[in-house]
């Protein structure tokens, strides 16, 4: 009993960008316990998806062709099914709208604890011990998780994700799935007015926070994203002002993000802020305060008056 067993996400047949991170969390639990790293996708077009999710670390792809969507009762049955197989000492999921829908059943049907919203998890010997954030990312705990087994949810950005190529065997899983045990169904979907874009998909983002000082000098932020291709996203206060809609707010009351840029603009860098953005790849931060706690983040910094900096950037970079 020393696997690892993650369960993927898609939406709509597009793969959610977790599932990547969930191989690197991973395939660093099983290089620890000394076992192999299972891959579950479920439903949808599970072969194109085996294929993208056969990357380093991966020991076996089990793909479960049953439904189109994601359905509670399809991947509990599902997940049951392939815990008995493979008898994994930890399952690890998304800490996600559908991940928080099933785990808890999943660690009930085994009898094993459940530990949500994970942001580091270590191995020492048989002690288990995962790393939470509470009192909006105040405070950092440490929980000591009792038993050998357990369910875990990861929250999206913190684990980098694996991109190389992998030899995984794929095992394509027929499981005799109990029609009567299926309370819903997913009959389609409803496009709400999130707003114009989606910052979580982003591979640029300039963000702008309090140091902006009015509306009317976020024309200098357009004009850089502009320039370098960019989406503009927000700390929260600039959101609350009104002067940018919520779809555009960065942080643990918005959104997680982590592209391959982030450009921090007058943002302090307050914890709830980090959060929800420190699993960028690369952490420009400008601000005219040299103890700014973006500073202690950022891979690059500047510290001047960002009324300078910017438009010089825009320029040297148009």
């Amino acid at each position: 009993m020393s696997d690892i067993l993650i369960v993927t996400e898609h939406r709509r047949g597009e793969i959610r960008p977790v599932s990547y991170e969930l191989i690197g969390c991973g395939a660093d639990l099983a290089s620890k316990t000394g076992g192999d790293l299972h891959v579950a996708v479920i439903s949808g077009e599970v072969d194109e998806m085996a294929a993208a999710f056969n990357r380093d670390g991966v020991d076996v792809i089990h793909t479960v062709a049953d439904g189109d969507e994601f359905n509670h009762d399809i991947y509990r049955q599902a997940i049951a099914h392939l815990v008995e197989d493979v008898d994994p000492r930890f399952v690890i999921t998304p800490q996600s709208v559908n991940g928080m829908d099933y785990a808890p059943a999943v660690a009930t049907d085994m009898g094993v604890p459940l530990v949500t919203d994970a942001v580091g998890i270590s191995l020492d010997g048989e002690q288990l011990t995962v790393t939470r954030e509470m009192y909006g990312s105040k405070v950092e705990t440490t929980v000591a998780v009792a038993g050998e087994r357990a369910v875990i949810t990861i929250r999206a950005g913190e684990w980098p994700p694996i991109e190389s190529g992998g030899s995984a065997e794929i095992e394509v899983v027929d499981i005799d799935i109990d029609e009567s045990a299926i309370g819903s169904t997913v009959t389609g979907f409803a496009e709400m007015a999130a707003g114009d874009v989606d910052i979580s998909e982003a591979d640029i983002l300039v963000s702008i926070g309090r140091g902006i000082d009015e509306e009317e000098n976020l024309d200098i932020v357009h004009e850089l994203a502009n320039t370098l291709g960019a989406t503009v996203s927000a700390s929260r206060p600039i959101v609350d002002a009104g002067w940018l809609p919520k779809n555009r707010q960065v942080g643990q009351s918005g959104k997680t993000v982590s592209p391959d840029v982030y450009i921090a603009i007058g943002i302090s860098g307050a914890v709830q802020h980090v959060a929800g953005m420190k699993g960028a790849k690369t952490i420009i931060a400008i601000n005219n305060d040299s103890n700014a706690p973006i500073f202690d983040i950022a891979d690059y910094g500047i510290v001047d008056d960002l009324f300078d900096v910017v438009p010089a950037l825009t320029e040297a970079l148009a």
